[in-house]
């Protein structure tokens, strides 16, 4: 049963910042920004070996058609999530390393636990390291407390694989009170550290605009507006992601993939030229994007946004994101963006 706590339940907003945009003044004068994220699974998905009922059936090649093998190990799905993490993983670290770009991964912690050095080459090569869970699983059926349990021991075990906690995070198959319970959980963390400044830098838990904005806490409704902290949105996207391989409808080969993200990137870089810039996600896997025939068109896609968007682009962490963010437009109780009220159609003060 899905328990949704008023405490954390945010409500729909169906206008957004509507026909006036703000500006996010990207550095260095961009018209885009890039966001490329890895999420790393490969390990914390479902297996017998981990006391789950069956093996992973979403989000591989053959899937839920190679049928389910409840009770036992599935030794095809099992061997696809370790080509993620044995081949797939290393084949895109070393692509990033080529373009000099920077990668946000979301990262299941327990999967990085199985492969410290993966881990270890990621912090090497500067990459930033978000969650994604203690485990790849739907956790809908949380309670609020467990849930705050699983999201601390999260915390903790990227803090510790790492050394320091993750500014950001996505789940994707949370509770309706992920989004507000995270902030809630770094927070009391810091209380009882004695940190009384450690924060959540921002959540993807939405993929509802183009641009970051601000959510107000429910549970600070009572407070001054002085006091008060939000919850910034640096929003995801599906249409871009690599899963669709595995979807339906979805990418048919990897010449259809990579003409969507063209097909992205011309139109959000159009409208940046024309004063309007936005940021476009590339969700990324390293059991789908890593295989050879689609690395390369995410390779090609590299080369087309350097040659066609040369120094109009900005490629940039998503924590790194969240801070140009916060200091172009910081929280106002109520507001998208400062300037832009919530609910009324992105009409500016």
């Amino acid at each position: 049963m899905v328990i949704t706590d008023p405490r954390y339940e945010l409500p729909r907003d169906l206008e957004g910042y509507g026909e006036n945009l703000p500006n996010p003044h990207w550095p260095n004068n961009a018209k885009i920004c890039l966001s490329f994220i890895l999420n790393y699974e490969e390990g914390a998905e479902r297996t017998v070996l981990n006391g789950d009922k069956q093996s992973e059936p979403y989000l591989w090649e053959k899937g839920a058609s190679s049928g389910y093998l409840e009770g036992h190990r599935h030794m095809a799905a099992e061997s696809e999530f370790e080509y993620g993490s044995r081949s797939g993983a290393w084949r895109i670290l070393r692509l990033f390393s080529e373009f000099s770009h920077p990668l946000t991964v979301w990262a299941c912690a327990q999967a990085l636990q199985l492969n410290p050095t993966f881990c270890s080459a990621l912090l090497r090569d500067g990459h930033e390291i978000a969650a994604h869970g203690l485990r790849w699983l739907d956790i809908s059926h949380m309670t609020v407390e467990e849930e705050k349990k699983y999201i601390r021991e999260n915390y903790e075990v990227i803090e510790k694989m790492t050394g320091k906690g993750p500014r950001g995070y996505f789940y994707g198959r949370g509770t309706p009170n992920t989004r507000c319970l995270w902030p809630e959980v770094v927070r009391e963390i810091g209380e009882e550290r004695g940190d009384k400044g450690l924060r959540l830098g921002y959540s993807s838990e939405s993929f509802a605009d183009d641009l970051p904005y601000w959510v107000d806490l429910p549970y600070e409704k009572g407070l001054p507006d002085s006091e008060k902290e939000g919850l910034l949105i640096v929003p995801y996207n599906m249409d871009c992601n690599d899963g669709k391989f595995h979807m339906v409808p979805g990418f048919v080969g990897s010449h259809m993939y990579l003409e969507y993200l063209k097909s992205t990137f011309d139109m959000l870089l159009r409208e940046g030229r024309n004063g309007s810039p936005k940021m476009m996600n590339i969700p990324l896997h390293s059991r789908i994007i890593g295989k050879p025939g689609r690395a390369e068109a995410l390779r090609n896609f590299m080369i087309y946004v350097k040659e066609k968007g040369g120094d109009d682009v900005w490629v940039a962490r998503r924590e790194e994101i969240a801070e140009h963010w916060k200091k172009e437009y910081p929280y106002v109780p109520g507001e998208l963006a400062e300037g832009w009220k919530m609910g009324l159609g992105g009409k500016k003060n």
